[in-house]
């Protein structure tokens, strides 16, 4: 195990039940290319640690001018530095109810395409045979098996069980993506996963860089791959009023997403204004740039015309 990688980790949210199948142990890495306009985790833009301040719950105690922590958790550090060594320890302590519940580990963000190489060692270890995949999951010849699928003749191994050889089987791993990563690091952290959430912003290259700050070129590539690969992923496309839920955008979507390839789904998350309430604790402005009371577009018609699988979150 490399004990000198660190990353930077602004939390580990366990018991997590929408990040992929089962009861799922989620970890938020720290740092982000992207700005998107509606980004509902701003703490987790920045790659450095920073201090969160919760003015509600202030007491104006001075202890804080002191030197000494906050008694009222008005002051609260976003961020920390981890070994490899000690995420794996964090991970395995809930291994055996993520597994009997079919579950196991996501990565998320932030971006953590940006942490690839701490992000491939992790893997490897979780992956290393110690820790078992979920029940209901196995591997034939090295290759994951879709979501939902079990060993030969249907009947998934029991908690605590192992492959043949005695061998215990590896977590399911998930990441979830803008894809905003160059080609070479997204296919060596993507070949590791089992399944994959690739978020998708907008299909037109001047509105994505519009309204998230980068040209889409390098998305639209790993995308491509990704369905080349047959590695089975869901799209996630964030609904945002007057941005990407009309027509014509569903439309684009559908025409990246058509074709043969391990794609499960598509689902769409509409916009919640929850994400404003995150900001002032980080210091920054919330200024999205389009009318957050507009109605929205949830309409499915052009995904399912392209025959793409789609639900509404």
């Amino acid at each position: 195990m490399n004990s000198e990688l660190t990353a930077t980790i602004f939390e580990v949210r366990e018991f997590c039940l929408h990040d992929g199948p089962g009861i799922r142990t989620t970890v938020f890495f720290k740092g982000c290319p992207l700005r998107c306009a509606w980004c509902h985790n701003p703490e987790g833009l920045s790659p450095e640690p920073e201090m969160l301040f919760k003015s509600g719950k202030c007491h104006h105690c001075g202890n804080c001018q002191n030197g000494g922590d906050c008694p009222h958790g008005a002051r609260v550090m976003c961020g920390r530095r981890w070994t490899v060594e000690e995420l794996v320890q964090e991970i395995r302590v809930n291994a055996d109810i993520l597994r009997s519940s079919g579950g196991g580990v996501t990565f998320s963000g932030g971006e953590p395409l940006m942490q690839a190489k701490f992000l491939c060692a992790l893997a490897d270890e979780l992956q290393s045979g110690e820790t078992p995949l979920p029940q209901g999951e196995t591997r034939r010849g090295g290759t994951p098996l879709p979501l939902g699928k079990t060993q030969s003749g249907g009947t998934p191994l029991p908690l605590g069980k192992t492959q043949s050889g005695g061998t215990p089987l590896p977590l399911y791993l998930a990441l979830e993506t803008s894809g905003y990563a160059p080609e070479g690091v997204y296919r060596e952290v993507v070949e590791r996963m089992d399944l994959v959430f690739q978020d998708l912003k907008h299909p037109d290259p001047v509105a994505h860089k519009r309204w998230t700050g980068v040209d889409p070129a390098p998305i639209h590539a790993n995308l491509a791959w990704l369905k080349a690969s047959g590695k089975p992923f869901v799209a996630r496309i964030p609904l945002i009023p007057g941005v990407n839920d009309s027509e014509d955008a569903k439309e684009g979507f559908a025409r990246l997403l058509e074709g043969k390839s391990g794609l499960l789904r598509v689902e769409l998350l509409p916009y919640h204004l929850t994400a404003a309430a995150k900001y002032p604790f980080t210091g920054r402005a919330y200024e999205p740039g389009f009318d957050v009371t507009a109605p929205l577009n949830k309409e499915t018609a052009a995904f399912e015309r392209h025959g793409l699988p789609v639900v509404v979150m």
